[in-house]
């Protein structure tokens, strides 16, 4: 029995045809914009101008979905103007509504009245009124990217089927133009990482280790988008001690120790990387250190299996969360800050070392040479003083023995100096002034002058002594490397009384050199600075001691 063939689709009436024909080049040439950009952000604003100029929208936009399909970890809009956005406050997060179900349902979406379907949840205070409504996702390498939304065709009427197509289509070139954006932003990112990584083990291998660290804070923040790092190394009682800090806002947290009961510090200890989805709730972050940030990473810096440190970036309250790619972009510039830690501590070892043996050589030469011939010297004194009628003779003759005795005596206190290891000195804080003057002696090829005003050692605390300590090993390390100096005069005075009214104790380094050039380096003054301000001091400096006050005074002070 014959059966009725079924009829073709039919073609589209005559005047939606022509719409049709006319938008194609239309059509070919927003797929032509929305690809000829690299950058991410801008690839995306392109994608939003072009859909809504294709569909004649008032509003377009682009929710990114986050790398855990819960949310939008961006958001991208097109329409409306700076004014109304502050003034509607906070981006959508994807979380519920009608945003929330397209990403977790990505299937295209077209509404005659958004207000009136079901999963609309409003709008918050500001928003523009808007009723048509088109959704579609975009798909990158067939995976979910985001999705671009339209909204309000211009006079009021609904989206069609030939809208959609077309948005299809543009989406399609969008998800290909997106991963290309995609694949040269994580270039772009991992290079800068890379030349960050440079940075630090330049300044590492280069320069002084407090400078290096504040180097890794700043190198960090910057990378990672955060709104401070902090560069934490073991402390002798235990813990961690913060040693670097980068931040905008005023820092007091340099020397604080975040103790071992901490249970992210014995997991950074233990070398494992913490990330924090909101430090000012997560119960592992009770102490000062990231409390009332946001999302934060804590990495441990660790090389060939030894903790050295930890470093810290957390990002404000409110922030997105670290990708993937970035925690990974992040643990490997820790280990090779770590590595570069290494590198420098085994130089400055190798350095130490021929300090050492320096000296060593020069004990065994005023042993062997110079006492001996003082010694041979003060025979023929003894013999000349003998055989002298003159008493004024033998009277001149008989000081410059006992003078010659003093020397000697002196000298071979200066060998027994030379030869003891620092580790068999006294702790005092006077001895490990002088300990780092002597130290300081070789490479500047003379001696800096002492002195010592009041109790030292007895006044002056431990942690304050500590970074008096490190202050002026960064003082005398300044004026070797860039001073150019023939003479220092060192000052420590314990007697001092700090502008709030509490005692204190005060060092000052003063030099001949060629003093701080105008467009000079002042990561060496604002780490002292910092170090001072920490303990509630100050550090400032001025003229030196050269001629017509050439050179420089380094001022240093803190509390007891």
């Amino acid at each position: 029995m014959p059966t009725a063939s079924m009829p073709g689709p039919l073609p589209p009436p005559q005047g939606e045809s022509t719409e049709l024909a006319a938008r194609v080049p239309q059509l070919l040439e927003a797929m032509r914009s929305v690809g000829s950009g690299l950058e991410l952000h801008p690839t995306l604003d392109r994608i939003c101008e072009t859909a809504a100029a294709l569909t004649d929208a008032r509003y377009a936009a682009i929710g990114v979905v986050d790398e855990y399909g819960r949310g939008l970890a961006d958001f991208v809009h097109h329409g409306v103007d700076e004014g109304t956005a502050r003034r509607i406050g906070r981006l959508p997060d994807g979380h519920q509504g009608l945003l929330g179900a397209l990403i977790r349902d990505p299937e295209p979406v077209r509404l005659p009245d958004l207000t009136e379907d079901p999963r609309s949840c409003g709008f918050p205070a500001h928003h523009p009124p808007m009723r048509g409504f088109l959704g579609v996702p975009i798909r990158v390498q067939g995976e979910i990217f985001g999705n671009l939304y339209l909204t309000e065709k211009r006079g009021g009427g609904p989206f069609s089927d030939y809208d959609l197509g077309m948005v299809q289509v543009l989406a399609t070139e969008a998800g290909i133009a997106i991963g290309k954006a995609r694949l040269y932003e994580a270039a772009r990112q991992r290079e800068r990482w890379i030349d960050g990584s440079v940075a630090v083990t330049t300044a590492l291998l280069s320069g002084g280790a407090d400078d290096a660290l504040q180097v890794v804070a700043e190198q960090a923040r910057r990378l990672s988008g955060s709104a401070a790092a902090i560069v934490l190394l073991p402390a002798d009682e235990g813990g961690l001690e913060i040693v670097a800090v980068a931040s905008d806002r005023p820092s007091n947290e340099l020397g604080t120790v975040v103790p071992p009961e901490s249970e992210i510090v014995a997991e950074l200890l233990a070398g494992q990387a913490v990330f924090v989805d909101d430090a000012s709730t997560d119960p592992r972050t009770a102490t000062s250190l990231i409390h009332g940030y946001g999302p934060a990473m804590l990495l441990p810096l660790q090389s060939h299996g030894r903790v050295l440190g930890s470093l810290v970036t957390p990002r404000a309250r409110g922030e997105r969360p670290f990708t993937e790619t970035e925690r990974t972009l992040a643990v490997q510039f820790a280990s090779q800050a770590a590595l570069a830690l290494m590198m420098a501590e085994a130089q400055r070892d190798r350095e130490r070392l021929a300090v050492y043996e320096d000296r060593d050589r020069i004990a065994r030469d005023l042993h062997d040479l110079v006492i001996r011939r003082l010694f041979a010297t003060g025979t023929m004194l003894h013999g000349a003083q003998r055989r002298s009628l003159v008493p004024e003779v033998h009277e001149g003759v008989g000081k410059a023995v006992d003078e010659l005795d003093v020397t000697i005596q002196e000298i071979r206190a200066a060998i027994f100096a030379l030869r003891q290891s620092p580790t068999e000195a006294p702790s005092g804080l006077r001895t490990r002034v002088l300990r780092e003057i002597n130290m300081a002696a070789v490479p500047l090829g003379f001696k800096p002058s002492h002195r010592f005003v009041g109790p030292v050692d007895t006044v002056v605390g431990d942690h304050t002594g500590k970074n008096l300590i490190a202050a002026l090993r960064e003082t005398l390390s300044n004026a070797f490397r860039h001073a150019g100096a023939t003479r220092i005069d060192v000052v420590v005075d314990a007697t001092v009384t700090l502008p709030d009214g509490s005692p204190g104790v005060r060092l000052s380094a003063a030099d001949d050199g060629v003093g701080i050039p105008e467009n000079g380096r002042r990561s060496g003054l604002r780490n002292l600075k910092r170090r001072a301000e920490s303990l509630g001091g100050d550090s400032r400096h001025g003229p030196g001691i050269g001629e017509n006050g050439g050179g420089t005074t380094v001022v240093w002070e803190a509390p007891h």
